[in-house]
């Protein structure tokens, strides 16, 4: 079986940042320690991180839900320290993929972004992917919303939720959900 993992959103402001989800840090800590052991068990290693520009719509201070969070170039929009020696250390390709980067368009989802799914869908094809198990910050967002988009696409079948790497603002309760209606 050929496997992908992708990783929503690693990053510094949703783990101890202006945005940060609860055990976050715990999460990612034990999520590098998993890429450490499961060397070699994926062809490629996606990361999608929000990359939003200064002025971004999805700001409180621009009439949006969310606090100031993962703007382009600053440290709170980097990846978590500690993922940074397995992802490039172990086997498989790694890539990052940016969504949130226009103005005016809020993307929840890597596959909202037409840059980044066309490229990820590259990669699935490229590497013949089988399984694609998919983790990040936060379950109950952006976990969520990329794996809605993914079951529409590529199907539930493909899709395995690595729960205990996946922290969320409402304790899980929307990914166990979805897990439990359409993965199950």
């Amino acid at each position: 079986m050929k496997k992908l993992i992708l990783i929503v959103d690693p990053q510094i402001d949703f783990i101890n940042g202006s945005l940060p989800v609860p055990q976050a840090a715990e999460a990612m800590d034990k999520l590098a320690d998993f890429l450490t052991i499961h060397n070699g068990d994926y062809c490629c290693k996606v990361v999608t991180t929000d990359w939003h520009p200064w002025f971004h719509s999805s700001f409180r201070e621009n009439g949006g839900p969310w606090p100031m969070h993962c703007v382009q170039n600053t440290t709170g929009a980097a990846i978590w320290p500690a993922l940074i020696k397995p992802l490039n250390e172990t086997d498989g390709e790694f890539v990052v993929l940016r969504k949130g980067d226009a103005v005016a368009k809020e993307e929840y989802s890597i596959f909202n972004n037409p840059a980044s799914a066309s490229q990820l869908h590259d990669l699935i094809k490229k590497y013949e992917i089988d399984q694609i198990d998919i983790c990040g910050l936060a379950g109950d967002i952006c976990v969520l919303n990329t794996l809605k988009s993914g079951i529409d696409i590529y199907g539930k079948d493909r899709f395995r939720v690595l729960t205990e790497f996946s922290p969320s603002l409402d304790g899980g309760e929307a990914l166990t959900k979805l897990i439990n209606t359409e993965l199950a």
